[in-house]
């Protein structure tokens, strides 16, 4: 038996498993001392990334999500290969959605998706001092670019029309960074 806080699981099987996530159960003994299960599902860390130019414009995605069934207002993001840092991650996604490189880099933690049931973590970037190529993205991928204001952006967000949680975190911080350090 081992302990997790105040959880002691008995067992754990794998119930599912693919390239971005897994599906765990663990067979318990709850905090009351009641028998009981809890299911956890662990996936790909991920990197999410704001361009910003140097004229206060972000660089914001637009793409089909299937699970949502709509489109979808984010930030750059992606999964993080084995044997990547989260910033060589959050370049290599940059230029892959948007064809963006940046020579300024600013990294703004760790965001946990979801901390209930979900072990997902997303290392947020700033990217600033840009550069336009032509993107190269994924088979699965028909991602288009949406330029505007960081101001319209943080609006966007508190008028509920982005709804990603990590990219309105990502937008917030941002915003309250750029602010804090007399920056646009």
């Amino acid at each position: 038996m081992k302990k997790k806080g105040e959880w002691t699981i008995k067992e754990t099987a794998q119930k599912f498993k693919c390239d971005f996530f897994e599906v765990i159960e663990d067979l318990v003994i709850k905090p009351d001392g009641s028998d009981g299960s809890y299911q956890t599902i662990k996936m790909k860390p991920g990197v999410n990334v704001l361009p910003l130019d140097e004229d206060g414009n972000v660089y914001l995605t637009t793409q089909y999500r299937y699970a949502l069934e709509q489109e979808c207002v984010e930030v750059i993001a992606g999964g993080i290969e084995k044997g990547e840092t989260p910033l060589q991650s959050a370049k290599k996604e940059a230029h892959e959605e948007l064809g963006i490189e940046a020579e300024e880099w600013h990294e703004f933690g760790v965001m946990d998706v979801d901390t209930s049931i979900v072990n997902s973590q997303a290392h947020q970037f700033l990217a600033r001092k840009l550069k336009f190529k032509e993107p190269e993205q994924e088979g699965s991928e028909n991602i288009k670019a949406i330029k505007v204001s960081l101001k319209e952006a943080v609006e966007k967000v508190l008028r509920g029309e982005i709804t990603h949680a990590p990219s309105a975190t990502l937008i917030l911080k941002a915003h309250v960074f750029l602010q804090q350090n007399n920056q646009k």
